[in-house]
């Protein structure tokens, strides 16, 4: 073969192989369909958008899921479809993901302590609560911990070695007796993935979540010791959301395939502990229930909302809003300081428009 057939073949394989990458991308991306189809009502969508506009909300990005196919999308300003956004706290529901496939594999249990994987970096004496920290109770928020007081503090120290230092953090509750959101606690649970697992929370789900949903390019930010954050710091685009809550309302199931196994998605969205607002004490709690999304109680990292729906929710208005009875997803990413005015507005307008 001469150097300009050799050439020349070398640019059909390439033309070859880009075409078979971009038909498996596009295997990948949700099936499209209309409001109409799927008996979604467009003036509902019209509505909720001009209510967001009327409340000067910076909305991102809206996508909307019904039966399975995305039958609304928009990027707002900016952001495009392409474009990874910072997912805040709606990292944590993927951490809640990826501890259901360890559990799965029999890696380890949610009633396991939490001390027991971390042998070399316990505090000098270990108290009584301590001891009976178990992998649930970081899944519901419910350490014991003055939650804000010790994250605050992590901010503001030097610490690089963040598992002795939650470790050491006085724990003056009973685990599981009360929730009080606690970022650091999320974090412990893909510090014990990674110490299972021996790989990076990231690393470990691409295999299991991002290949078969057709999630690519994520970043997840690290710790100083190399350990992914875990209740933050994931950056995944808006049709990468849309997946994992259709995953989710699928009971763990895709494309035919169960991924997760329907008991775990089932433990994920039930409500094992009263929830409250970010900051608040129950003390401290005005606000009657049937108006507000944080008091709906709260899952293994995932909120129960009103209307019988749950959500993964991140700071500055970042949703994932999961509706069994609707059979829909909601995904919003956005820079809106009142969430619960946000999520009002989704209930006023494109709610009904689901019915």
């Amino acid at each position: 073969m001469n150097k300009c057939s050799l050439i020349r073949s070398i640019l059909v394989f390439a033309i070859c192989i880009t075409s078979i990458l971009s038909v498996h991308g596009q295997s990948k991306a949700l099936p499209r369909s209309t409001p109409q189809a799927e008996k979604v009502d467009p003036k509902g969508i019209a509505n909720y958008l001009d209510a967001v506009k009327q409340h000067n909300q910076e909305l991102h990005s809206l996508m909307i899921l019904r039966h399975g196919k995305v039958v609304y999308e928009q990027w707002f300003g900016e952001n495009s479809s392409q474009q990874p956004h910072a997912m805040h706290s709606v990292s944590k529901t993927f951490t809640a993901l990826a501890i259901g496939f360890c559990v799965a594999e029999n890696r380890f249990k949610v009633t396991d302590k939490v001390i027991s994987f971390f042998p070399d970096k316990l505090p000098a004496q270990v108290s009584p609560y301590l001891a009976e920290l178990e992998i649930r109770h970081l899944l519901t928020m419910s350490v014991g911990h003055n939650a804000m007081e010790v994250n605050n503090t992590r901010e503001k120290s030097a610490v690089t070695d963040w598992v002795p230092f939650f470790l050491a953090a006085p724990i003056t509750q009973h685990p599981g007796s009360e929730f009080e959101y606690n970022d650091l606690a999320v974090y412990m649970i893909s510090a014990i993935i990674q110490k299972v697992t021996g790989e990076k929370m990231i690393d470990y789900l691409y295999p299991r979540l991002f290949h078969p949903l057709g999630i690519a390019d994520a970043t997840w930010m690290e710790c100083p010791e190399g350990i992914n954050c875990g209740g933050w710091g994931l950056d995944i685009k808006t049709e990468d959301m849309a997946k994992a809550g259709q995953l989710i309302l699928q009971k763990g199931k895709w494309q035919g395939q169960q991924l997760l196994p329907e008991s775990w998605i089932n433990e994920m969205t039930t409500s094992h502990i009263a929830s409250l607002p970010y900051g608040v004490k129950r003390a401290d709690v005005t606000i009657k229930a049937e108006d507000s999304d944080w008091l709906q109680g709260y899952g293994y990292l995932m909120w129960r909302c009103r209307h019988n729906a749950f959500r993964a929710d991140g700071y500055m208005g970042q949703f994932i809003i999961v509706l069994p009875e609707q059979d829909a997803v909601i995904v919003t990413t956005a820079e809106i300081p009142d969430m619960q005015t946000e999520i009002n507005l989704i209930w006023k307008y494109l709610l009904p428009a689901l019915k």
